[in-house]
């Protein structure tokens, strides 16, 4: 991802860790499934990230950077954790997710991208929809009367149009 950074060294590394901001909290969030503490771990290694700036080389990998601080940033809240956790993975399992997690997000910007495509190539109707359901905080019910449908019948057209949207981003995934 090319992006103009600016003069001062503190801009240009606000600059890198703010475009990767979403790579990293799904980072986390993979590593932690189902926590609801993801965020705050996340947080948590942006922290550490910003004490450690002076660290960074400029011109290295700067995803597997901040990566590296927040597997073990994922790893301390694990060891505080971790009499209350239901899930805990071996150390074998951490080394085999840690090495493949970071491809996974590299996919996860494009998919962001033809995400948003996708939903421009579907009706109006079908975009309000699908708004709702992810972006609005009312019950599926209430938007239901609203458009004179019935709740049941939309779960079944929400559930057709994220297959649509799937399959969407699949195809371009597949002519990049």
């Amino acid at each position: 991802m090319d992006i103009d950074l600016p003069d001062e060294p503190d801009d240009e590394f606000v600059a890198l860790l703010t475009s990767h901001q979403v790579a990293l909290r799904l980072y986390v969030a993979s590593l932690l499934p189902g926590s609801a503490e993801a965020g705050d771990v996340a947080q948590q290694a942006n922290i550490t990230i910003w004490h450690k700036r002076s660290e960074f080389e400029p011109g290295t990998n700067f995803k597997a950077w901040i990566f590296a601080i927040a597997r073990y940033k994922v790893l301390d809240f694990r060891k505080q954790k971790l009499r209350d956790s239901p899930l805990c993975f071996s150390e074998e399992m951490e080394e085999i997710m840690a090495a493949e997690l970071p491809a996974v997000a590299d996919d996860l910007d494009a998919r962001q991208v033809y995400l948003r495509e996708c939903l421009g190539e579907l009706k109006p109707a079908q975009r309000e929809l699908i708004e709702h359901r992810y972006f609005h905080h009312t019950p599926l019910e209430q938007y239901a009367r609203s458009v004179g449908r019935s709740a049941g019948g939309l779960r079944v057209t929400l559930h057709r149009l994220r297959e649509t949207l799937a399959r969407c981003i699949e195809s371009k995934l597949v002519t990049q």
